[in-house]
């Protein structure tokens, strides 16, 4: 991949073939073994969506976040794990979803499976988004709205965030979905404080392309994750009070809506991160445009 760097748009790069042969081979296994295989499967399925989500990217632009800095797109690998844990730990209180087959493994198996497969969750929506972002109708989009970093702005933010926090926490029943769109609120203001790359610096401008660009790129994902979890085994299912009605997949159709907010908190939680070892160096390394 060393030769795929830029000036070589329209052509479909090596590690995309790559990609491609290891979705087809770990969905045909994922959905036709029998007894455990989606624990050792899971991954491999993902890491060739990964690939694939970012040669189309670099078909589209000429480059990719793989191709631009390999070591920035392994690095997402490493943050995504215990970013999904912290929905995890949230989700032992809420227990809106839970895990057929669990019980075959041991605590700590099971620790080390998951957390290689929720490794894969940033790659596939950060890949995606870029790739929605290529699209000419996002492209030419206008300014929208803006919404200005000032210390009310920050201060109201984190403020709705922990109330929202404190309201699933203490009546789950009744507040499970705040958990979508909770965490951003209370990381946002705080990427905006430490100088962290931060969507507000684009909603200041009025450019609304990088959310919606995450949005989708995370509904995208969602479709595959949810229908390939379907036939998979071990699988999730989910438990949600008010809204359990008209499945897709196993997931109820009002469920996709929180996919929305998840792409925002992933991209906040990142940037935390990475900001604390790469403060300016780090701020452009996911180009959404």
């Amino acid at each position: 991949m060393a030769g795929e760097k830029t000036g070589q748009r329209g052509k479909w790069p090596v590690h995309g073939w790559i990609g491609l042969i290891l979705i087809v081979l770990f969905w045909i296994l994922n959905w036709s073994l029998p007894g455990t295989r989606t624990h050792w499967g899971f991954f491999p399925l993902w890491l060739g969506y990964s690939l694939t989500a970012d040669a189309l990217v670099f078909r589209r632009k000429g480059h990719s976040l793989l191709t631009r800095t390999p070591g920035v797109w392994a690095g997402l690998f490493l943050v995504s794990a215990p970013a999904w844990w912290l929905f995890e730990l949230v989700n032992l209180r809420t227990q809106n979803w839970i895990y057929l087959g669990e019980e075959s493994f041991s605590t700590l198996e099971y620790a080390a499976f998951s957390t290689l497969s929720f490794s894969t969750v940033m790659p596939a929506v950060f890949g995606t988004a870029e790739w929605v972002g290529t699209w000419e109708r996002v492209r030419r989009l206008g300014q929208g709205p803006v919404i200005r970093k000032t210390p009310a702005i920050l201060r109201g933010l984190s403020a709705a965030g922990g109330l929202m926090l404190l309201l699933l926490l203490a009546w789950p029943e009744l507040f499970f979905p705040l958990v979508w769109g909770s965490i951003f609120c209370i990381i946002e203001p705080l990427n905006a404080r430490l100088g962290n790359r931060s969507l507000l610096d684009d909603l200041s401008r009025g450019d609304w392309r990088p959310v919606i660009a995450l949005s989708i790129g995370c509904l995208i994902c969602g479709l595959f994750w949810e229908m390939w979890n379907f036939y998979s085994w071990p699988k999730w299912i989910y438990r949600i009070p008010y809204a359990d009605v008209f499945h897709l997949f196993e997931m109820p159709l009002a469920g996709y809506i929180g996919y929305i907010p998840f792409s925002l908190e992933l991209f906040a939680l990142y940037h935390l991160v990475t900001g604390l070892f790469r403060r300016d160096k780090a701020r452009n390394d996911l180009r959404l445009f």
